[in-house]
């Protein structure tokens, strides 16, 4: 049996080492020489629905924060979206930081929120300015509460298919709670060859754009993995999320079908429970990745063979035990039917018990979570 799974940023730990594999793709990190110019095009929702610190507030420290991070080479463009759509900045060099700063000192909130028609000028925009051979992303901030033209889900994934082969790609950054359209958000920015951030608060702010800058540069788009299990030694396999991810089996070899997009330094992870067989075999399973460099539409294939070489739990790589952790706290919230025996000390002893490495504090934050929840 096999599994084909679409895959996008849903977690930054890796199971086990595979740092070979991620440099035969060019996933690993980059350096400031590295990266390619950019043309950046910030799109603001300054809606009244975004009148407050947690959103419109939060969104102008994050987008100076990333101003900060800009080179010579790069540029910068800012379109703004209420009631209807305005350029507030044009392309500038990113060695105008001043300039661009204060543009977005000067947003401010109020009216309704024509959320479409910021995407089509943000899209002109970016267009007009597009580097070839350069990285050219949209930056979308909003709380998704779109309510003058174009404003439901389908309506709008239909809009950004149609942009998707302009070789520009979309990151969406939600903010806020109360009226956040998280899914609809998320779902624009899986069928905008992008990425989908949520920030809840400021200190989440240099993990998107710092941290993880890096994640703005793709290496890989219409990413997918397919995973054939060995039937000698396993007899059942569950995946663990990707519910809105999975794909048909000929999807996976057919070009034409939309698929995540990986950043550079970005890692994936996909957990499975299984079944194994009575006398499992030394092979678990053979993994194929499909993907595409970001310039190209022909896909490339790299194949893994996978061991099995089953041990407890307690003695797995501490990326392992985190990665459970994390899943263990979904199935709990949703009240899966899969959770089994699971508890929240359960949960809590795994997380705190994996924490060696965390070098900015993110596997304790989650475990300040864990004990809210609880």
């Amino acid at each position: 049996s096999d599994e084909n799974v679409s895959i996008n940023s849903e977690t930054s730990v890796c199971p086990w080492n595979s740092d070979n594999f991620l440099m035969r793709i060019g996933l690993k990190g980059k350096s400031l020489n590295e990266r390619p110019p950019s043309n950046f095009v910030f799109l603001m929702d300054v809606s009244g629905s975004m009148n407050s610190p947690d959103k419109l507030g939060i969104l102008k420290k994050g987008f100076s924060t990333f101003v900060d991070q800009l080179t010579d080479d790069d540029r910068v463009a800012i379109v703004t979206y209420a009631g209807a759509a305005a350029v507030l900045l044009q392309s500038t060099s990113g060695s105008e930081k001043r300039d661009i700063k204060n543009a977005i000192d000067e947003l401010g909130a109020g009216g309704s929120t024509a959320g479409a028609q910021g995407i089509i000028t943000a899209y002109e925009i970016a267009e007009e300015n597009f580097i070839t051979s350069g990285n050219n992303r949209i930056i979308l901030g909003s709380d998704g509460d779109f309510n003058v033209g174009p404003s439901s889900t389908d309506e709008l994934v239909e809009l950004i298919e149609e942009k998707r082969d302009s070789g520009i790609f979309l990151t969406v950054i939600g903010v806020g709670g109360g009226n956040l359209n998280d899914g609809m958000m998320e779902q624009i920015a899986n069928n905008g060859n992008g990425n989908y951030e949520y920030i809840d608060k400021a200190e989440q702010l240099d993990k998107v754009f710092i941290h993880e800058y890096d994640k703005f540069f793709t290496v890989a788009k219409d990413a997918k993995i397919q995973l054939e299990f060995d039937l000698e030694s396993v007899d059942s396999y569950r995946l663990i999320g990707y519910e809105n991810r999975v794909l048909e089996n000929e999807d996976f070899e057919n070009d034409s079908t939309d698929a995540g997009e990986i950043g550079a330094s970005q890692c994936i992870t996909a957990l499975y429970e299984i079944i194994p067989a009575s006398n499992p075999g030394t092979n678990l399973a053979s993994m194929e990745f499909r993907y595409k460099k970001p310039d190209e539409s022909s896909s490339r294939l790299l194949s893994e063979n996978i061991s099995f070489s089953p041990q407890p739990f307690a003695e797995s790589s501490e990326n392992m035990r985190f990665a459970v952790s994390v899943a263990a706290l979904g199935l709990m919230l949703k009240e899966s039917e899969y959770k089994g025996k699971l508890d929240y000390p359960m949960i809590l002893e795994w997380a705190e018990d994996a924490v060696s490495y965390d070098p900015f504090g993110f596997k304790n934050e989650f475990i300040d979570i864990i004990k809210k929840v609880d």
